[in-house]
């Protein structure tokens, strides 16, 4: 079996950033963190402020791709969701009339990006070790600072957190900040 290529090689080789420029995307989801697993797939976020239009173009340039799926949530602003599978990699395109930096799962991105820049190899490998385990991203970061709530919840409350606010609850749940550590 071919190894995949690195999340940004299938990314530049699919083209699809090309393809959803004007839908503002943005790469999101475990690779670009550093805590994929052999299984992860490419998460990419779009602002879609015409669903329809959107779908169009999905459907246009990816219909025949191997697993390709499209559908429409009924609720939560009705974001349109695409799967399809290519380089070794399943994609799945998010799109809200939310802009990007207004999502949800943009904002939880964000959030665990400074939680590993501050937490270090430490938390990354805790990470890492919960989503062996089974946890999806979320649940994986919130158990590893011990957070006790709904760890998607807890996450967007983190988001509004400064560095130091954060480095504090990396403190806690007992990580050194990745500045403390050199």
């Amino acid at each position: 079996m071919t190894a995949r290529p690195g999340y940004t090689q299938a990314l530049q080789a699919t083209g699809l950033l090309d393809l959803l420029r004007a839908y503002d995307p943005h790469v999101a989801g475990t690779p670009p963190l550093g805590v994929d697993l052999p299984a992860s797939d490419i998460d990419i976020l779009c602002h879609a402020p015409d669903a329809l239009a959107f779908t169009r173009t999905i459907w246009q340039a990816l219909v025949g791709a191997p697993a390709f799926s499209i559908h429409q949530w009924t609720g939560g602003g009705r974001p349109v969701i695409a799967t399809f599978t290519a380089q070794g990699w399943c994609f799945e395109i998010f799109a809200s009339i939310q802009p990007v930096a207004e999502q949800a799962g943009w904002r939880h991105f964000l959030v665990e990006r400074r939680l590993l820049a501050l937490g270090g190899e430490a938390l990354r490998s805790s990470v890492v070790q919960h989503r062996q385990a089974g946890l999806k991203t979320e649940p994986a970061f919130a158990a590893a600072l011990g957070l006790k709530g709904d760890p998607y919840r807890d996450l967007l409350e983190l988001h509004r957190q400064t560095d130091g606010d954060l480095v504090a609850i990396l403190a806690a749940a007992g990580y050194l900040a990745h500045s403390e550590q050199s």
